[in-house]
């Protein structure tokens, strides 16, 4: 494509200028008549959020999204690119992208008087128009929108009424463009005030001058609900300029959290690791979803999509570890490996007062027990109060399982155990096995052994067995006799 490169030749080519929040809606409008994707990579938003986006687009608003953290808010914003023309004219070095056919800075007014239809053009691209900041409290008027610049007076000798002094911050230096700010309520109440003229009259003034530049900009934000209470506010001028606020929200399935933690966890690793089981893959996401219904858990901070991203993660890497270990390609995984993923959790929940007391690494081993449990009563008969006591009248098949373990026996297993050490200790418990089988139908011996091993926490979870963690080991043992031994032992 031939681009013009003169004012004269861009006015020969029949360009005609357009409104940023216009281009975005035609370009909008023909993404949804070709029933296009509008945001490629974000899931689980097509019957809610997105709607409400692309709403506001077409009415020409500029927005706000407000959730949690880790709901894509971001990514979002940095998706409304796509809407953009992928290049749009504008006068060689100009600091405000100014329109070729109706520039708004005085240097671009000077030029094309001085120049006329010669004045030189350059094309900018889609990619270039987006900015974004940080909201901080010290983020100055100075940084968003700009200030006087003494030096450039005194090298012009020229006053500071010239509107030549001015030194222009990210905001005017988006115009035709879309900004963003994340994190909104940080950012400091008289700062929000500076925001107020652009979002209503679309136009630009520093230090008090009476020379005004109407810019040409969508403005986006985001905000956290948390932080309206803990570290500021949005001022209520500023919430009644943004047209449209628009809620975000976590996954409302394991199915879509799991497709979303699959396209960005980092699994492709350079080494010849088998396809993870979609049973080990869906218990990941089940410890993020039991950490959104704990009552240990602080709600109103969120618990972050990251959560699954990293522990599924530190699962592959932990498969590796033991692969790399044992001098085998590939490692398959085990109900013990999801311990491996504290920290992956620890970090990225925050507790209420009681869970705070219990302590999170205590609180994080009974989410991913809770996510267990919900597994185990998917695929295994109920446990009751005498199901699965293993004592007189018990006739379930659980009975068998738990009379082995009442007669003193233990089962010893670890992420660190070779395949054979750790199937044989599964091998020790008669039936167990079987009884993985018929009603999980592993295909491979090491989903046979991750099934006996759910059993195994499964009668645990519902305190049917003890259970003791030393390091990265579990045993299991007897109940009873487990907590007559040890009255302080962690029960999970």
């Amino acid at each position: 494509m031939n681009r013009a490169r003169t004012v004269g030749e861009l006015k020969a080519s029949g360009y005609v200028s357009r409104s940023v929040k216009d281009e975005i809606r035609s370009n909008l409008r023909t993404r949804l008549e070709e029933g296009a994707r509008l945001f490629p990579g974000v899931l689980g938003y097509d019957r809610t959020v997105i709607p409400g986006v692309v709403n506001a687009l077409l009415a020409r608003h500029d927005f706000i999204l407000l959730g949690l953290r880790g709901q894509a808010k971001t990514r979002l914003l940095r998706g409304l690119t796509d809407f953009l023309d992928e290049h749009v004219p504008i006068l060689a070095g100009s600091e405000l992208n100014d329109d070729p056919l109706a520039p708004i800075s005085a240097w671009g007014q000077q030029l094309l008087e001085d120049a006329g239809d010669d004045a030189p053009v350059e094309w900018w691209h889609r990619e270039e128009r987006y900015n974004e900041k940080l909201a901080t409290p010290d983020v100055s008027i100075a940084d968003l929108l700009g200030d006087i610049d003494p030096i450039k007076a005194a090298t012009r000798k020229l006053t500071f009424a010239d509107p030549e002094v001015m030194h222009f911050g990210i905001v005017p230096r988006t115009n035709r463009g879309i900004f963003a700010i994340n994190e909104l309520p940080d950012l400091a109440p008289r700062i929000q005030v500076g925001l107020l003229n652009i979002l209503e009259e679309r136009d630009l003034q520093l230090r008090g001058f009476p020379v005004r530049i109407p810019l040409e900009i969508l403005m986006v934000f985001s905000a956290n609900p948390e932080d309206y209470t803990n570290r500021g506010s949005i001022i209520t001028p500023l919430k009644d300029r943004i047209s449209s606020q628009i809620l975000t929200h976590y996954p409302s399935d394991v199915a879509t959290a799991a497709e979303i933690t699959a396209q960005e966890a980092w699994t492709d690793r350079d080494t010849e690791l088998p396809g993870l089981p979609a049973k080990i893959v869906r218990l990941v996401e089940e410890i993020a979803f039991a950490a959104r219904d704990s009552d240990l858990v602080d709600q109103t901070s969120g618990v972050s999509a990251r959560m699954p991203i990293s522990a599924l993660e530190l699962l592959v890497s932990n498969l590796e570890r033991r692969a790399f270990r044992h001098g085998v390609e590939a490692a398959a995984p085990r109900l013990c490996d999801l311990f491996m993923l504290l920290p992956a959790i620890t970090g990225k929940v925050e507790m209420v007062y009681e869970g705070e007391q219990q302590g999170v690494e205590v609180v994080a081993r009974q989410i991913i027990g809770d996510a267990i449990k919900k597994l185990f009563d998917e695929h295994y008969p109920k446990v009751g109060r005498s199901v699965g006591s293993g004592g007189e009248g018990d006739d379930s098949v659980y009975s068998p399982i738990v009379a082995w373990f009442a007669e003193g026996h233990d089962v010893n297993i670890s992420d660190e155990q070779s395949a054979d050490q750790y199937r044989a200790e599964l091998e020790k418990v008669p039936g167990l096995l079987d009884l993985a089988r018929a009603h999980t139908n592993g295909a491979t011996p090491g989903e046979d052994a991750f099934s006996a091993e759910l059993v195994l926490e499964g009668l645990h979870q519902y305190l049917k067995l003890g259970r003791e963690d030393l390091d990265s080991r579990i045993t299991y043992k007897e109940l009873v006799k487990f907590q007559l031994l040890r009255p302080h032992a962690r029960r999970e």
